[in-house]
């Protein structure tokens, strides 16, 4: 499930490199992506050819047509560390918005996420510290912070990783 709200500045299938790239967009689920990216206005042999795949097709074919009709598109793949980043915004943003739980974050984040800012790092440091057997009396203090570290992320940072535009909502 995707939690972004940048569909402003990336169409579907330009927002699901990062997810691919970053292994929680599941095989499964490309074909369905190409058909909407097709009805989206977006065309090319691969993308149709993934696009008529059944679901349970064999990932590594539809793996292939997915990146071939990204080629052929001209869509780049992100490199693993703005997979990663991008997740760490993602994963803030549905926290934020009340969309996953602190525990159901931790548990998404994958410890080879690298971050680069201050408040990248902090909120996956705040997020790694979560265990299942954290004493109960230690889990509303790392809730909490772990919600004002989604918050500061989320405030800090545009679709493009960069900082907030002056005068950008927040």
């Amino acid at each position: 499930m995707d939690h972004t709200d940048h569909t402003d500045h990336m169409d579907r299938l330009q927002q699901s490199t990062w997810r691919y790239v970053a292994e929680v967009l599941p095989p499964g689920e490309l074909p369905m992506l190409a058909a909407h990216a097709l009805v989206d206005g977006r065309d090319s042999p691969a993308l149709r050819e993934l696009a008529g795949l059944p679901r349970g097709s064999d990932a590594d074919e539809i793996r292939e047509r997915y990146v071939q009709a990204l080629h052929e598109l001209g869509i780049p793949l992100p490199d693993e560390e703005t997979a990663g980043r991008l997740l760490l915004v993602d994963l803030a943003t549905a926290l934020t918005k009340g969309e996953l739980s602190p525990r159901e974050v931790a548990g998404r984040l994958s410890m080879t996420v690298a971050a680069r800012t201050p408040q990248e790092t902090r909120f996956l440091s705040v997020a790694a510290h979560y265990s299942p057997w954290i004493p109960p009396h230690e889990l509303p203090p790392w809730e909490t912070a772990l919600h004002t570290a989604a918050h500061t992320l989320t405030t800090s940072t545009t679709p493009d990783l960069g900082p907030p535009r002056p005068g950008a909502p927040d």
